[in-house]
């Protein structure tokens, strides 16, 4: 009997693992809301024209600024924080000193994005044209504070480095949690993991912490409802019916199939980590579909030959490798 038992609980369980559904993903995310006050969304790989497509469907949905107070974005350094806050309230701000706080930030590549650094701000700018003071949406800026002027050597990059998602993490705290206000925050799908998979998901060493992982613990945790951004093929090798959603698509995780697999089959590593369930890293997938399209360079910043030569020794200090500084150099010679 006993055995009889322990295999219908088995059975049962099994039977209770359900499809992911696709609901509205604008409404998805935007519900995040009802049950939290931090709604994180992965971006997918950087620079990839869905998410910034769907970026501004979501801030020009006629629900969001009631909704949301603040988008904290990455890469913008937080030493402009007041540029930024003259620029989207409408005050007499240039591109180009917005454009610095992305330019002089610890992303030494983000000459390789197309204009990105411009779609956020400007973005906001128009939605708060339209809004009463009150409502107008905050832009945030989640890179750590860095003066080049004071970094010259690789020890000095890493110090601030460091801070990429403890940074973020207090700046939500006191600046979103503190103030009663609801924040999206739009990061790389890595900071979000609840668990480290690059430590084998062992969190002891700070290093190993996530924007997520610094936020839901210590002694005032703050529950994040997290989403993963995917694009590709992969996707429908899990669950075959998702070659007919039509994307963006978006499905909760919990009790699905796509939440009982492997966080390894959403993020391919050739680490030997443990298994660990993807319902218990993200609460949500955000799916861009199987072709995804990316921008190209800043041509007006690949021919500043004294900017360039600047930014090459800054992605000399970040420690990358001068095949990758060889081959930024080739796509910004391509007409």
């Amino acid at each position: 009997m006993r055995h009889a038992a322990i295999a219908w609980l088995v059975l049962a369980a099994q039977a209770a693992i359900r499809p992911a559904v696709p609901i509205d993903p604008i409404t998805g995310i935007l519900d995040g809301f009802r049950t939290h006050a931090v709604v994180a969304l992965g971006e997918g790989d950087h620079g990839n024209e869905q998410i910034r497509v769907f970026f501004r469907a979501l801030i020009n949905d006629p629900r969001f600024p009631s909704t949301v107070n603040d988008i904290l974005v990455e890469g913008g350094n937080a030493a402009y924080q007041g540029v930024v806050d003259r620029y989207v309230n409408g005050e007499n701000v240039s591109e180009a000193e917005v454009r610095a706080a992305w330019e002089n930030s610890t992303q030494t590549q983000i000459v390789l994005l197309a204009e990105h650094w411009a779609e956020g701000p400007a973005a906001i700018r128009a939605l708060n044209a339209r809004l009463p003071k009150e409502r107008r949406v905050r832009l945030l800026l989640g890179d750590p504070p860095i003066d080049w002027n004071l970094i010259h050597t690789h020890d000095d990059f890493m110090k601030v480095l460091a801070l990429r998602d403890s940074f973020p993490a207090e700046l939500i705290r006191r600046e979103v949690v503190a103030k009663h206000r609801h924040a999206l925050v739009m990061f790389g799908g890595m900071h979000f993991q609840r668990k480290q998979i690059f430590s084998n998901y062992d969190m002891s060493n700070p290093i190993a912490q996530t924007i997520v992982s610094w936020l839901e613990s210590g002694p005032s945790p703050i529950e994040v409802f997290n989403v993963w951004t995917a694009m590709g093929t992969d996707l429908p090798t899990l669950q075959p019916d998702i070659a007919a959603w039509r994307p963006p698509a978006f499905a909760l995780l919990r009790g699905t199939v796509l939440g009982r697999a492997d966080f390894k089959k959403f993020y391919a590593t050739p680490r030997a980590a443990p298994p660990m369930q993807m319902e218990n890293q993200f609460d949500a997938i955000l799916y861009l579909g199987p072709t995804i399209t990316f921008g190209q360079p800043s041509r007006d910043r690949c021919s500043d030959a004294a900017y360039m030569q600047a930014h090459y020794a800054r992605m000399a200090i970040d420690g990358l490798p001068q095949a990758e500084i060889d081959r930024i150099k080739r796509i910004c010679s391509q007409p």
